[in-house]
């Protein structure tokens, strides 16, 4: 509600310095550092003062005495050189709280917003670093949709790549497995995890003999790009299969797609070469005629430096023929943007537990009517920092064709690394170095097997929630602790990873995630389950909540809020539409997270200083139960949005 004030306060002081002054200029209202000058402020003065060259005071005073009386605002009030500051109407902003609109989410655009986020390759089980990827990707459109926007969830699968490839050969050539044998495998509970294994070791025999690499990758790779063989067979078994496993993995943290592209159609549809006719037409790329990448297609306007990565990343097809990575991405990222003039066919992949559908690609007309993906006007990638400059390669491909404005909405959503703390290596099992236990954080590798396994560390978090549950509610059935368990390690998980901002390196640590106090999930959770416990002993007693609507009366809400402690408690429950706009806005959604600790951190002041259940006095007993239920509400939507069940207990 604070946020939606505050947005239609800004567009009425806009709308009057158009009409006073005719001038065209976006207006901030900020919230004061010290809440003794009021709710907002704003200092449009100051630069109008500049335009105008007069004192931003007398500015002041003229704004204030031209705007009157405005909706939901109890006083303007001039404060030093030309500040003023707003203090809102107490009763009419607590009353407002009791409509239901006050819960509905702020219109967005209605144009579609694409984030694509996971994207993990399809050959082996996900790992830690995954999961930031994922529950970033993921809050970050819990958060657009909260805010009125529609969004479309894009998983990209590289079936065709290197690293499918590798377990391929590992499958043929070192295990001497039929395709039939493995599609057999494919079937048996964790085949990712069987995957995993035999990665790392065709990883150490390419070390050992280079020679199998060059053959076997390549004979692998031949036989996947040309759709043929048993190779090939093989390949399809293994991807398909593996992209199971790791949407399972995800569904464990609430996390769901709309549409998984795979690379096969981007092969087998001639997305790429339709892309590359585009980009030679509009003479986006030209072709290396002398020097090192003589015969390569480079994007033009490309300088080669003494960075050799860099450079390869500016290479769009190699003197061979074979696409780099650049290449297929740009033609993805055109269709995202509904610039290619060729679509996908779909076909249902499966429908989940809440009756959600997820799509996959396919190269194969299709019988019925299916959705309508991509065409989006802004797309989100969320991929690691690592790849920041093939990113930036893919936004000048589109500015080269003459798509600024795309350009500009192709938004590179990156993120920086997961680590381990040396505690949570030991409780794990992973043997350290006495070196590496000394570090602040350690870093595991996957390609030597030594990674962390998503699956492995959510059962670990979930045996040690059990742990607690167990000694806190041995009565319960076992059932629900082991789900009250799996909601609080959900919680811890996804709270970790996201109340960091994204460029900060994250030391994972289990004990600290699990913590139930200090900045944590489960602190957020309890915090919901004292609230609601407020309201369930308040129905042991044989009461029921009162109608707020009829009790609550405008007077009754100037009572009650005469009070300034009661009313910096509703302004701070009533924020968390300001913090999704902030998130939103900076790309953070640290600052939702960091939002639901300072809630929590609020209800709890409010738990302990106001006994709700023994107050005297019926009409504050009344407000108090209001605002508990209010609070309630907040805290389970705040974590709606962050992807945290609330649990029944904790």
């Amino acid at each position: 509600m604070f946020h939606k004030i505050q947005q239609q306060l800004q567009q009425l002081v806009s709308e009057h310095l158009q009409v006073r002054y005719g001038v065209d200029m976006a207006v901030t209202l900020d919230e004061p550092a010290d809440a003794k000058f009021g709710e907002l402020a704003c200092t449009a003065a100051f630069p109008l003062a500049k335009q105008l060259r007069r004192a931003p005071r007398a500015i002041a005073q003229e704004l204030v005495a031209d705007l009157g009386d405005l909706p939901g605002v109890a006083a303007l009030e001039i404060a030093g050189a030309g500040y003023i500051n707003i203090r809102l109407n107490r009763s009419a902003y607590g009353t407002s709280l009791l409509q239901p609109s006050a819960d509905e989410p702020a219109t967005g655009t209605p144009s579609k917003i694409i984030v694509e986020h996971t994207n993990i390759n399809p050959n082996k089980a996900a790992h830690i670093g995954h999961l930031r990827n994922s529950v970033l990707g993921d809050t970050f459109c819990r958060m657009l949709r909260a805010a009125g926007n529609t969004v479309e969830v894009q998983n990209y699968i590289d079936n065709t790549g290197v690293q499918v490839a590798d377990v391929v050969a590992g499958f043929h050539f070192l295990e001497k497995k039929t395709p039939a044998e493995v599609a057999e495998l494919a079937t048996e509970p964790r085949f990712d995890y069987l995957c995993w294994d035999l990665y790392a070791r065709t990883s150490q025999h390419f070390k050992d003999n280079p020679e199998d690499e060059r053959a076997w990758r390549h004979a692998s790779l031949h036989a996947i790009e040309a759709g043929e063989g048993e190779l090939a067979e093989m390949a399809h078994t293994v991807a398909d299969a593996i992209v199971l496993c790791h949407l399972e993995t995800m569904r464990r943290l609430g996390i769901h797609y709309d549409v998984l592209p795979r690379e096969s159609e981007i092969l087998h549809l001639k997305f790429w070469a339709t892309a590359f006719e585009l980009l030679k037409a509009r003479k986006a790329i030209y072709l290396e005629e002398e020097g090192p990448k003589k015969g390569c297609w480079v994007m033009a306007g490309a300088h080669y430096s003494d960075n050799a990565a860099e450079d390869d990343s500016k290479v769009i097809v190699r003197s061979n023929g074979i696409v780099t990575y650049v290449g297929k991405d740009m033609a993805y990222q055109l269709w995202k943007f509904g610039l290619l003039g060729k679509d996908f066919y779909y076909r249902k992949l499966l429908t989940e537990a809440n009756g959600h559908v997820v799509w996959v690609t396919t190269d194969e007309p299709q019988q019925g009517d299916t959705p309508k993906f991509g065409g989006g006007s802004t797309v989100y990638n969320v991929i690691d920092s690592r790849q920041s400059y093939l990113q930036d390669v893919v936004a000048a491909g589109l500015r080269a064709l003459n798509y600024e404005a795309q350009a500009e909405r192709s938004i590179h959503f990156s993120y920086e690394m997961v680590a381990l703390s040396p505690r949570a290596c030991a409780e794990l099992g992973i043997e350290l170095s006495e070196e590496d236990k000394q570090r602040a954080h350690v870093q595991v590798s996957g390609r030597k097997g030594l990674g962390v396994k998503a699956d492995d560390l959510i059962d670990k978090l979930i045996e040690n929630a059990l742990k607690e549950v167990n000694d806190r509610h041995p009565e319960a059935a076992e059932d629900e602790r082991k789900l009250v368990a799996t909601q609080i390690a959900t919680g811890a998980l996804r709270y970790f990873m996201l109340k960091y901002t994204r460029n900060t390196v994250i030391a994972f640590d289990m004990q600290e995630a699990l913590s139930f106090e200090g900045d944590t999930g489960p602190y957020v959770q309890y915090a919901a389950v004292r609230s609601r416990n407020i309201i369930r002993k308040l129905e042991d007693r044989g009461e029921t909540l009162p109608n707020f609507n009829q009790a609550l009366t405008p007077e009754a809400f100037t009572r009650q809020l005469g009070s300034d402690d009661l009313w910096q408690l509703i302004l701070a429950v009533s924020k968390v539409d300001s913090a999704i706009a902030k998130a939103i806005a900076s790309g953070e959604p640290a600052h939702v997270a960091k939002y639901a600790f300072q809630l929590a951190q609020t209800f709890n002041t409010f738990y302990h200083d106001f006994p709700v259940l023994s107050e005297a006095d019926a009409e504050k007993r009344t407000f108090l139960l209001w605002l508990t239920d209010y609070f309630r509400r907040q805290l389970e939507r705040t974590l709606g949005i962050l992807g945290i069940p609330a649990p029944q207990y904790m």
